[in-house]
């Protein structure tokens, strides 16, 4: 037989129930010790902690409030195995059970962030970090892949960047779970099928948005790590907030700290090179501005000037200087030409004066051989002879006796 209900038929309201559990729970599990993983921590702007402690089976809110946060030393992060003290309670404007913490403690690491650090260390062995591995991002990239889930945060917020930066870009959506036991395998698939594009890609994003450390476990997989290792595109990656990182952000090429980040990061070339290039129009136009003023300025002078008005007054002294060297030119062939004649009037009479003509006239005469030689001595004779002797008038053959 079934026990007897005591509030069978009753009606409550929800505060009413939400009190009378608050006041269960909170008067059965006060000052309990709990041991658990912490997961998906996160800090409000009042700087409260919350988070969750976790084990195989089962997940427990908690929440630590600053004035207890701030008497320990210990930094909490996703995975660290602690043992915490407090009181169970319901937070009632939501209807949900939690621990407020008071103090805490670290046991051990948790299994996945052992198992992180495991991958981290041999893969960097290995040298899938290596800088010399890290290929270049384009700074000008035209094909863009995204890998990432279709219809998550992430997705959103990288296609309103770059359409709203760069609208010219063309975009690839490899949709792919980002969470779950298919998301790895779907991701490092989806990063291969891009490395096939033809023409190929220039550059990948690979992320999702925020969670905890288990929803953003596929990132931290092995065959998530060596798919973007092996890419021949270079890859950003970009998964969850700036406090995250991942396996996937030592391998990758370049590590954005959120998906609307790396899209900044795609297009900031093309941004500040769209400045530039603005930037150097504007003073090109204030240099052609200035160039024009200035030449304006001097043509209306040239303009106004005397020499524009009778471009005469340009030519009418040189003019004038040529006529002068003219005339000295003249005058100086002038002179010379006269001199040039007086002397040879003087050779020309003293050539006559000293010439056999003048000589004849004065009752010399020259006598000659009958070849034309001259004589000069008797003993150039001979008996019998024939001689001919020149006169001022003729000729005279005569026989020498």
């Amino acid at each position: 037989m079934e026990p007897e209900a005591p509030f069978r038929g009753q009606v409550f309201t929800v505060t009413a129930i939400t009190l009378a559990v608050k006041q269960m729970i909170s008067g059965v599990f006060r000052d309990v010790f709990v041991e658990g993983e912490v997961s998906n921590l996160r800090e409000s702007a009042n700087g409260h902690l919350y988070f969750d402690l976790k084990d195989r089976e089962s997940l427990l809110p908690a929440v630590m409030f600053k004035w207890d946060a701030r008497k320990y030393s210990l930094e909490l992060q996703d995975g660290v195995q602690v043992r915490v003290w407090g009181s169970l309670d319901v937070y009632a404007k939501s209807g949900k059970y939690q621990i407020v913490v008071k103090t805490v403690e670290a046991l051990a690491k948790g299994n996945l962030y052992l198992e992180f650090e495991r991958l981290k260390k041999k893969l960097e062995t290995e040298g899938l970090f290596a800088p010399e591995h890290k290929k270049e991002i384009p700074t000008y990239p035209q094909r863009i892949g995204v890998v990432t889930s279709p219809t998550g945060a992430a997705v959103r917020d990288i296609l309103s960047v770059l359409k709203r930066r760069s609208p010219h870009l063309e975009i690839f959506i490899a949709p792919v779970l980002v969470q779950g036991d298919e998301a790895a395998p779907q991701i490092a698939q989806a990063i291969e099928d891009l490395n096939k594009f033809t023409p190929a890609l220039d550059v990948l994003l690979v992320g999702r948005g925020g969670g905890s450390i288990e929803d953003l476990w596929a990132f931290n997989e092995e065959i998530v790590a060596r798919a973007i290792f092996a890419s021949k595109i270079p890859v950003i990656s970009c998964v969850g907030h700036e406090v995250d990182f991942t396996i996937a952000d030592f391998v990758a090429d370049l590590r954005a700290p959120t998906p609307s980040a790396a899209a900044e990061l795609v297009v900031q070339n093309s941004q500040n090179t769209a400045q530039h290039i603005a930037a150097l129009q504007k003073r090109m136009l204030q240099a052609v501005s200035l160039f024009y003023e200035r030449f304006k300025s001097r043509f209306e002078l040239a303009v106004n000037s005397r020499v524009f008005k009778d471009p005469q007054t340009l030519t009418q002294e040189k003019e004038q200087t040529l006529d002068d060297l003219t005339l000295r030119l003249e005058n100086a062939w002038n002179e010379k030409l006269i001199a040039w004649t007086h002397r040879f009037e003087m050779a020309r009479q003293k050539l006559n004066a000293l010439g056999p003509q003048a000589v004849l006239k004065r009752g010399y005469s020259i006598t000659r051989k009958q070849n034309g030689t001259i004589i000069t001595r008797v003993a150039q004779t001979a008996p019998g002879e024939t001689i001919y002797v020149q006169v001022q008038d003729g000729m005279i053959h005569t026989e020498v006796k």
